[in-house]
């Protein structure tokens, strides 16, 4: 057995690895870009199938595939070729796909790649040879049929992050914000310092803290949804510069269809196909809405770290739970480490958002974009991140933690913001002067008060309730 084959392609005669199932486009760009080793990510693989799949479908129903006037395909064949395709889309050929992330602009080679594989393992399911020089079921002319790089590969993006996002981010989400709640509701009777500044503030509640840290997590979740509708607009039918040459004008409606009935997800045509192929627009939006969730994760347990930072010597108001060894030097030490991953996941989902925000500003040009690979690539990580880093911080950290009551309530009458709810009995003069003495001479703001007699001790008493600071009265 040879270690390669040679394929053919309109450029010339090409080695290509003996077993491999992609043929001599795929070879030249594995060639022509060895950049990162980085392939496409694995969801868009699996997105290009259920492009390629819905394509096939549509062209199948329209007739033609059976009525292509080179070389019809038979009904055999054509259930070979959707049979390849959902093969793909399942990800059983992964491995197929060698072609770096950082390619020809458009994701032509991506898309051939995908073509040569969907033809040749059809090709095998149909009973045929799929090394033969010529192709029964050929690349362009019947998986490529009616489209175009330039409208299925932004499709194919579109398709990725949408199940990504429905299936996998908005889910971790929504479960991050119930176990915040959860902690919110359990944690309503204990009162704390509030802090603004990193300054002692007015008492809070525990509870009303971590409320704020979910209804943050719940807005996230409106966020992730409207970063799913960014996207639901499928360039596809709109081939090579939005006009739909080569392709039925009920295609792209017929394909998209197809996706929203296989995937539950409502994808419809593009409104407009000029704007559809050359521009991303809507994949910046998307993930400004994707940046935006990640600042509210980095803020969130960045929070909770300080939160639990201590246990001697910081707040301590939260333990968070014992996970690993935090230092290779200082024995017993446990760190955050949970939430230092959410912070960096969030970093670079940050940064990303200017790779697409530079992509799809500077790389539309008239009738193309020519950065679609990395910021496909780009958003389809972060979604994948994302939801990842907060299932885990759910699960090992979130839901572990436990309130120290004695921390929270021990610093609240040391406080000298507890003179703000002097305010209005001796104004804010008066109380300014009451809290520096009080830092000067270490006392309390009780003490100051009930030694200089400030107000009658019935009211003072609820004045300075410090539960009471914790909400509005009339």
């Amino acid at each position: 057995m040879t270690e390669f084959r040679i394929e053919h392609d309109s450029m010339g005669d090409v080695r290509v690895p003996a077993q491999a199932y992609y043929g001599a486009q795929t070879q030249r760009a594995v060639e022509n870009f060895p950049i990162s080793g980085r392939r496409l990510p694995p969801q868009l693989i699996h997105a290009i199938g259920w492009v390629k799949y819905a394509c096939a479908v549509a062209n199948r129903d329209l007739g033609k595939l059976a009525g292509f006037k080179k070389a019809p395909l038979s009904p055999p064949q054509i259930d070979a070729l959707l049979q390849a395709c959902r093969e793909v889309a399942e990800g059983r050929f992964d491995d197929q796909f060698p072609v770096d992330v950082y390619q020809t602009g458009s994701g032509t080679s991506s898309n051939m790649n995908a073509n040569e594989v969907i033809a040749n393992r059809a090709i095998e399911i149909s009973g045929g040879d799929r090394f033969a020089k010529e192709k029964p079921i050929h690349p362009n002319d019947h998986v490529n049929m009616g489209q175009s790089t330039n409208d299925t590969f932004p499709t194919a993006i579109h398709v990725a992050l949408a199940r990504e996002i429905k299936e996998d981010l908005i889910p971790a989400l929504q479960s991050m914000h119930a176990a915040l709640a959860e902690k919110a509701a359990a944690w309503d009777d204990i009162i704390k310092i509030g802090r603004t500044h990193l300054m002692d503030a007015t008492p809070i509640r525990l509870g009303q803290e971590f409320s704020g840290f979910a209804r943050q997590l719940e807005l996230s979740v409106e966020r992730a949804q409207r970063a799913l509708n960014a996207v639901l607009e499928l360039p596809v039918g709109g081939t090579a510069v939005g006009t739909g040459i080569n392709t039925h004008p009920e295609f792209g409606r017929r394909v998209a269809a197809v996706l929203a009935e296989q995937l539950g997800i409502p994808f419809v045509e593009a409104k407009n196909h000029f704007e559809a192929n050359a521009q991303r627009d809507g994949l910046v939006e998307c993930h400004g809405e994707l940046r935006t969730i990640a600042v509210t994760l980095f803020n969130v347990s960045n929070n909770i770290r300080w939160l639990g930072s201590g246990p001697r010597c910081g707040f301590y108001e939260v333990k968070l739970p014992d996970l690993q060894p935090g230092s290779s030097i200082m024995p017993g030490k446990v760190n955050p480490v949970l939430c230092e991953s959410m912070m960096q996941v969030a970093a670079t989902v940050i940064g990303h958002d200017a790779t697409i925000t530079l992509s799809g500003a500077s790389g539309g040009q008239f009738q193309l974009n020519i950065m679609m690979p990395v910021m496909g690539a780009a958003a389809i990580e972060d979604v994948s991140i994302m939801a990842n880093v907060t299932r885990v911080f759910t699960e090992r950290c979130v839901k572990g933690m436990e309130a120290n009551r004695e921390a929270c309530e021990s610093a609240v009458e040391r406080s000298l913001s507890m003179v703000t709810s002097l305010n209005p009995y001796i104004g804010y003069e008066k109380a300014a002067e009451l809290a520096k003495e009080a830092y000067r001479t270490g006392k309390t703001i009780r003490q100051l008060c009930e030694e200089k007699q400030i107000l009658p001790p019935d009211v003072l008493k609820e004045v300075l309730d410090p539960y009471r600071m914790t909400e509005p009265h009339a």
